[in-house]
């Protein structure tokens, strides 16, 4: 719960610092055009995100899914707290570690999905993410909503519950990987 709103919060703040920093300076005749004030962060033109795609992956999803793969292997009710658990670099021995770490990581995982479709995102080599592929909304809300069937089977606080989930976790990323991610041709992926 904690992580939802901490992710949910740093999406919305960064939404908005976004549109501050795309917004004309006030006054010296820079009035807004016609509505512009009025309109939503996302219908302003937006900078490209900052990450490629596989930085993103690298960055979020590979050590949130690491979260659940741990979690098949040993009972996050099982992993003592770090020395200093506010610093500490294993989330399952953090201060909000354990089976929260799990649940966090799951959704998580459900949230970058999101993340998974803004326009202008690159691919590691830097072609385009194919946003307008049929197929590749229909792998991102497989992803999405993997990270909810893994966060229910965290909540239950079972480990035969988190191995079927990543399993529904490990399938949703290799439907992608398959179609985007192995290539023998780096200039042919999107990673």
């Amino acid at each position: 719960m904690q992580m939802r709103i901490v992710l949910s919060t740093v999406l919305v703040c960064s939404a908005a610092l976004l549109a501050q920093a795309q917004a004309p300076p006030a006054g010296k005749g820079n009035a807004p055009a016609a509505g512009r004030g009025n309109a939503p962060a996302a219908a302003r033109t937006a900078a490209p995100p900052p990450a490629n795609l596989g930085q993103l992956m690298k960055g979020t999803l590979f050590p949130a899914s690491n979260v659940i793969f741990a979690a098949q292997d040993v009972n996050p009710a099982d992993v003592p707290q770090a020395k200093d658990p506010s610093t500490a670099t294993n989330p399952l021995a953090s201060a909000y570690g354990k089976w929260e770490a799990v649940e966090n990581s799951a959704l998580a995982i459900s949230e970058v999905a999101n993340l998974l479709m803004l326009p202008g995102r690159k691919c590691a080599n830097g072609r385009d993410v194919p946003l307008k592929n049929a197929d590749w909304p229909k792998f991102v809300q497989g992803l999405r909503d993997a990270g909810q069937v893994v966060y229910k089977a965290a909540q239950s606080k079972s480990q035969d519950k988190i191995l079927d989930a990543a399993d529904t976790l490990t399938t949703a990323c290799a439907m992608c990987h398959d179609k985007y991610r192995e290539k023998p041709k780096m200039e042919d992926r999107c990673q």
